[in-house]
């Protein structure tokens, strides 16, 4: 169930959602089979645009470069009281030098992590899964 949202833009409660939960994020790799992790941080760079950290995504990063199209979801903590979740499709793009590298390592979650690359996603598409 879920509807197609026609403003691919984040609001701030999508906002909230996004950076106070973990969100899953999916890939495929070149014989089309699924990859689904949890991320723990995710962090809003624009109205459409989402920051991840490579710290030790291996399967993930091979199935970016080489298909950049993937998929994050999250619902609300409270989901059984309040079910609201959403999708976002959208191509994903690694850095692996340069202002986003940058920017992850500043991210406090990150103190002590190795920082190998920063993963911006271009959202297409957002779905209410409600």
């Amino acid at each position: 169930m879920g509807t197609i949202l026609n403003n691919v833009e984040i609001n701030t409660g999508m906002k909230k959602l996004i950076e106070g939960n973990a969100l899953a994020l999916a890939t495929v790799n070149e014989k089309n089979e699924p990859h689904n992790i949890a991320v723990g941080f995710v962090k809003v760079i624009s109205k459409n645009q989402l920051l991840i950290s490579n710290n030790w995504l291996v399967e993930t990063i091979e199935n970016i470069r080489k298909n950049p199209n993937v998929s994050l979801v999250v619902w609300a903590r409270n989901w059984e009281e309040n079910c609201v979740g959403y999708e976002f499709r959208g191509k994903a793009e690694e850095f692996a030098s340069g202002r986003w590298l940058e920017e992850i390592k500043k991210i406090p979650i990150n103190k002590g992590e190795p920082c190998k690359s920063a993963i911006v996603v271009t959202i297409n598409k957002i779905k209410l899964l409600d």
